[in-house]
């Protein structure tokens, strides 16, 4: 099996020396998103829920292009720079998982800071 890159211009352009994503078999491996959107790269959103919309475009974007979507996520990481907005957050969350026919296991902490000081970041890992 071969690591492969996965790149679109859908999500926005890794900040650093990583792949938006990689896949190894059936498996994809993405890095976190925050919600900038891509056309602009402007951060969007003002507030967590609102980040967290545009943080699972940019999932689904980087997802798409690897051959699959949301409903193939097994594990997701949730970075929130505010423990307090992890009930809204959750809302939005919930709604992207929504017809899901299983829920990915997740992880959900609150950092020092996340890059351009977003208040929300999610990766996740993704079958095919």
């Amino acid at each position: 099996m071969e690591i492969r890159r996965i790149q679109t211009s859908k999500a926005p352009a890794a900040i650093g020396p990583y792949s938006q994503a990689v896949s190894f078999g059936d498996f994809i491996y993405a890095s976190g998103q925050i919600p900038v959107d891509p056309a602009t790269g402007l951060v969007e959103g003002s507030s967590a829920p609102e980040q967290a919309r545009r943080v699972f475009q940019n999932i689904s974007a980087v997802l798409a292009e690897a051959g699959t979507d949301l409903s193939h996520v097994v594990k997701a990481t949730v970075f929130l720079a505010d423990m307090n907005d992890f009930a809204a957050v959750n809302e939005v969350y919930a709604k992207a998982f929504e017809g899901c026919p299983v829920l990915p296991a997740r992880s959900a902490v609150q950092v020092a800071r996340l890059p351009k000081d977003v208040l929300v970041e999610i990766e996740v890992i993704a079958v095919r």
